[in-house]
């Protein structure tokens, strides 16, 4: 299930080379960073890991990681609005074949974070 409001959003700057990945990791740019909490079938089926390749296959930085309720997953995803809205295509995409169930409990725009270099998993 995808929550097209998030892909959507405030427009679009910068595009999704690899020199501009470069600039959001110098924390430069145009970049929108949003925290999201995931509910649902969300933890044992690859979810971090999807989403960790996906975000840097666009050049989008932050980190996923599992919460101990068993049902949620947090994340940070930082991007201009065009490479967050990639990352949610690129997320749809990897998991067409297997479709899992969530929604998106919270989303909030939050303060970009300066030199960040990459998308990670944490525990």
């Amino acid at each position: 299930m995808l929550h097209t409001d998030i892909a959507d959003g405030h427009g679009s700057s910068g595009n999704s080379s690899p020199d501009s990945a470069a600039q959001h990791a110098a924390g430069t740019g145009n970049v929108r960073r949003l925290h999201l909490v995931f509910r649902g079938e969300v933890q044992g089926v690859g979810f971090r890991w999807t989403s960790s390749r996906c975000a840097n296959s666009v050049g989008c930085t932050g980190w996923v990681r599992n919460e101990p309720d068993w049902q949620t997953v947090t994340m940070e995803l930082q991007g201009t609005q065009e490479q967050i809205s990639a990352f949610f295509g690129a997320f749809a995409h990897a998991y067409a074949r297997y479709p899992i169930e969530y929604v998106i409990d919270e989303k909030d725009d939050i303060p970009p974070v300066k030199g960040e270099p990459d998308f990670r998993v944490r525990y």
